[in-house]
């Protein structure tokens, strides 16, 4: 086992050296065959000082072997060391083993980024699984608000990590398009088509949509219909109503996703679930009812409530509480229509239908108490074939300079995505609603946004991107020839002398961008994009601290006048940079700029 050359994947080749290992410490009888390798991880330590890696494989194989941790750790250690890109091998604590590579892997490493560029990190890890993400989902009545922009962004960054690293994805939109909700919208825009015919329509009565939105829509409507409808039954204008300003909203809210630059693959149609022939609720009900999963009987009454808000009768049941929820779920209301949940489960039912095993849905702050029934309903529809990973959005407290914001006069009642975006551009909006876990309450301050300084990390972050081209364009005095195509740049650098890089902060530049290909497995297994939004602000930190040095240590600089190799290696790294910085904001879809103003 002499073999030094790294693969693009650093960390997946020290763990593949391990499990080398192992094997061949299996065939010697140190260890049981057949062992499960799987838990065996290889991670960055938790503190810089006890090396490069560590690893857990002694700890996890120990019980197997019939071994103490550590004297198994050691006998992994000691051939380890023997192995040509590992430098030490040490055991600390129980049992794990901190290892430290030659220089060589960090030179390797950046060869790799410079083979690469752009789709360095892209991996092969989901192997082509097909993966249903379903963001955003916003009812049909209005323009998209602030909140509804923290879901679109995280699952549109979600469904591109996961394509990144080998997933095949589908992003769905839902459109409820059949509740209670739309009536409400189409007596709205009633209104609005009353109010485009010249009537004075006064004050927007409570309970109906009051934002000026739908003004376009009844000027449509009223253009399309004349005042035929006017004096109509509710009966008879509702479903012209509903459908007209149901595909008004829907245009909006493309409009306003593109903004933010999200597209859908899939839009699917709540109604379309009982329309057109067939009714999938239905049919999916007598599916489960045939597997003895829907029952009629009673509930209990719910804990806390006031008795005259429970009513005691017998409903049609999905026996949730066999696949783990906390209560069965009633089905059909009182007046013989479906329930929300019935119509989900049917929606997700499609979704396995359409080949979709792993599916993911972003949810609002206020969906919490509903993830339980779904998965158990997806478990029951499935034969347990199917996971649901449910991604909840915390809410976003809009600030300027710290106050709130206040709200929009064209919604209404609040503030709208479009208003943000057109405020400080999809940019900042992007990374900054990916800059904090996204569980986490987001407090997002318009003025500091559009900062430029280092507390603001989208700034920071694409200054990164562009100070690397602005190291080029300085360069090009001492290198003429230095290509601006990136491809044939990253050609030109490819064999320049990177084992002169030996300064710490240029070797913790190395192993950073040595560890994307890892951050981006470890953020689409997770599910979590802002790890990727971190990994970039850390890298281009460390960069500009570089810079910084340089500027007060001349011998650090990027480029040195008399000193070409040791130039061309810099630029090198710079290279790295900037080519882990574009591929990371594009994951994250946003722009990474040659230069900034």
């Amino acid at each position: 086992m002499t073999n030094s050359s790294p693969s693009q994947h650093l960390f997946a080749d020290v763990l593949a050296r391990v499990h080398t290992v192992c094997a061949a410490l299996a065939e010697e009888g140190a260890l049981p065959a057949g062992l499960d390798l799987s838990r065996i991880v290889v991670e960055p330590p938790r503190d810089a000082s006890h090396g490069d890696m560590a690893t857990n494989a002694a700890m996890v194989l120990a019980k197997d072997a019939k071994s103490k941790p550590r004297d198994l750790a050691d006998r992994i250690a000691t051939r380890l060391c023997a192995d040509g890109l590992i430098d030490k091998a040490e055991i600390a604590g129980p049992g794990f083993i901190n290892l430290t590579l030659k220089p060589q892997a960090w030179s390797d490493a950046l060869r790799a980024v410079l083979r690469e560029g752009e789709g360095y990190g892209r991996s092969t890890a989901g192997a082509g699984e097909k993966v249903n993400v379903e963001y955003v989902s916003a009812n049909p009545t209005g323009p998209m608000h602030v909140g509804h922009c923290r879901g679109a962004v995280f699952g549109d960054a979600l469904a591109s990590l996961l394509s990144f690293a080998g997933y095949d994805v589908t992003r769905e939109y839902y459109i409820n398009d059949a509740g209670a909700q739309v009536d409400v919208l189409a007596r709205s825009a009633f209104l609005r088509y009353r109010e485009a015919l010249g009537e004075d329509i006064g004050e927007i009565p409570e309970g109906l949509y009051p934002g000026d939105y739908l003004k376009p829509v009844g000027q449509a409507l009223a253009a399309e219909h004349g005042d035929k409808l006017r004096n109509a039954p509710e009966a008879e204008w509702l479903p012209a109503m509903r459908a007209r300003a149901i595909a008004m909203m829907m245009e909006m809210i493309r409009g306003d996703l593109a903004a933010l630059n999200i597209t859908h693959e899939v839009f699917f149609s709540e109604r379309s679930l009982i329309e057109g022939g067939s009714d999938q609720v239905a049919a999916t009900i007598d599916f489960l009812r045939a597997k003895g999963d829907v029952y009629e009987g009673r509930l209990p009454p719910p804990k806390g409530a006031p008795v005259e808000d429970y009513e005691d009768r017998e409903q049609t049941l999905f026996r949730a509480t066999a696949y783990g929820d906390d209560v069965d779920r009633p089905l059909k209301k009182s007046d013989g229509g479906y329930t929300y949940f019935a119509s989900d489960i049917a929606y997700h039912k499609t979704k396995f239908d359409r080949g979709f095993l792993n599916m993911v849905d972003v949810w609002g702050a206020d969906h919490g108490g509903y993830i339980k029934r779904v998965q158990a309903a997806i478990k029951a529809v499935t034969a347990g074939k199917a996971s649901l990973d449910v991604k909840i959005v915390q809410l976003v407290r809009l600030l300027r300079n710290g106050e709130p914001v206040k709200m929009s006069k064209r919604a209404g009642d609040f503030v709208t995505l479009r208003d943000v975006v057109d405020e400080v551009g999809s940019d900042a909006v992007r990374f900054m609603m990916l800059f904090r876990k996204n569980d986490a309450v987001l407090d997002f301050d318009l003025a500091r946004v559009i900062e430029q300084s280092k507390d603001n990390p989208v700034f920071y972050v694409q200054y990164g991107h562009a100070r690397g081209f602005s190291i080029f364009r300085n360069a090009r005095e001492a290198f003429p020839d230095l290509p601006e195509e990136d491809a044939a740049r990253r050609a030109f650098l490819g064999d320049a002398a990177v084992e002169r890089l030996t300064d710490p902060a240029e070797l913790g530049l190395l192993r950073r961008l040595a560890l994307y290909p890892r951050t981006v497995e470890a953020a689409a297994v997770a599910h979590e994009p802002h790890r990727i939004a971190f990994y970039l602000y850390d890298l281009a930190s460390e960069f500009h601290a570089l810079w910084t040095k340089g500027r007060d240590l001349p011998h650090l600089r990027f480029i040195i006048n008399n000193d070409a190799e040791i130039t061309r290696a810099r630029l090198a790294l710079v290279q790295g940079v900037v080519s882990v910085l574009a591929s990371g904001l594009a994951v994250l879809g946003v722009h990474a700029p040659a230069e900034m103003r």
